[in-house]
């Protein structure tokens, strides 16, 4: 799909668009006529007051880009709550934090279940640096929510260490920026992004960083250099393992849940994957060019859970479970909430199936989409991963 088949964006957002690719092409200048493409993907998505997720377009639901879980259903979210139940009670309440809260409306349900419940946490903290998303995120909990909206507190940065409770990152791991890796008969390449004069461009030079090599030592000598042929075009995602870190240092005692679309190491790396996984989003059209609609449109790639595992127990944080949302959701009580439904509410009921069906089956949702689940200090096994564990496939 080329730039002429998705539909154009208005004068606002072109002007805006061309704000961004200035800087863009600047930071090219100084780079000495290119830069990698994760510092574009970076720029494209967080340049402050510009980026994708850094200003105000409108990203999520019907009307945005794409649909998330907790958009399509206020299911998923009471299931996540009933998993935040069973890491609150062992700590003896504790506190939730959220990354990236998109409309609000995850947190919203999870505090309207977990107040059903009986276990509400002490605070909901949100990590939020969208000046737009942290207004709609109040409004939201405003409206669906207004009693419990004095647990809810907004931050810039990451708490102090000593947190305990949960973290929940849902759809975060998958925007985080990636180095594209090219390989070739007897040799490597970056992707590099350029400026030709009327748009962005490709350039391919030699890796340039060291951390960037030894990634792809550790994957070739894991996977055999067979699966790699030439021609091969993939993602690494160096960033992961330091925002995994970061969490770690952090949490003191609790879980963090990790909700996303991806592979453990040897699907993700398959011999027949051979053009990656970057897509983008833009206005619910997928299309696989990224140096277009600078700002206006979603970068993503899907999530190497192996690697996101390794990064946690590296930094001293406990495996406690990876399985997929179909088998996550079912095991924190997705069952039950159809039967406690009214199915003489026909017009009700057929909607609340018609979610089940997005958020489970195999070819929606349910087997993409994966929970991987680590922390410190719980014992006992979590209720999401009861009916299916796949650490072993890690």
């Amino acid at each position: 799909m080329s730039i002429s088949d998705l539909p154009l964006p208005d004068e606002v957002a072109r002007q805006h668009s061309e704000q961004l690719q200035a800087h863009i092409r600047a930071e090219i200048e100084v780079g000495g006529g290119a830069i990698s493409f994760a510092r574009f993907m970076a720029m494209a998505l967080y340049q402050p007051g510009l980026g994708y997720y850094s200003a105000g377009a409108r990203k999520f639901g019907a009307a945005g880009d794409f649909v998330t879980a907790p958009e399509l259903s206020p299911l998923f979210s009471r299931c996540l709550a009933r998993q935040c139940r069973q890491v609150l009670y062992e700590i003896g309440c504790g506190d939730i934090l959220e990354f990236g809260a998109g409309t609000g409306v995850m947190a919203a349900e999870v505090l309207l279940e977990l107040e059903r419940l009986g276990a509400l946490p002490g605070q909901y903290f949100i990590l939020e640096l969208s000046p737009d998303l942290k207004q709609r995120q109040r409004h939201t909990l405003e409206r669906r929510a207004p009693h419990l909206l004095e647990r809810v507190s907004w931050l810039e940065g990451l708490p102090e260490s000593g947190f305990q409770g949960v973290i929940l990152a849902n759809e975060v791991v998958d925007a985080m920026p990636v180095h594209l890796v090219r390989f070739l008969e007897g040799g490597l390449a970056e992707r590099f992004v350029t400026w030709d004069g009327r748009q962005f461009a490709w350039q391919e030079r030699a890796p340039q960083s060291a951390e960037l090599l030894q990634r792809i030592d550790t994957l070739t000598a894991e996977l055999g250099d067979e699966v790699f042929c030439p021609g091969y075009l993939t993602e690494i995602n160096l960033a992961q393992a330091g925002w995994i870190n970061s969490l770690a240092g952090l949490l003191e005692k609790g879980a963090a849940l990790i909700i996303d679309y991806g592979f453990p190491r040897r699907e993700y790396y398959h011999p027949d994957r051979t053009s990656g996984t970057l897509m983008c989003h833009y206005r619910h059209r997928a299309h696989g060019d990224p140096l277009i609609l600078a700002g206006l449109q979603d970068i993503t790639t899907h999530v190497d859970f192996t690697a996101l595992a390794a990064a946690a127990q590296q930094a001293g944080l406990e495996l406690m479970g990876y399985t997929s949302q179909a088998q996550f959701l079912l095991a924190s009580g997705l069952t039950e909430m159809v039967t406690e439904m009214d199915p003489a509410d026909p017009r009700h009921y057929l909607l609340f199936t018609q979610q089940v069906k997005k958020l489970t089956l195999p070819n929606e949702m349910g087997e993409l989409f994966k929970v991987l689940a680590v922390g410190r200090g719980i014992s006992g096994n979590l209720q999401g991963f009861l009916l299916q564990d796949r650490r072993q496939r890690l």
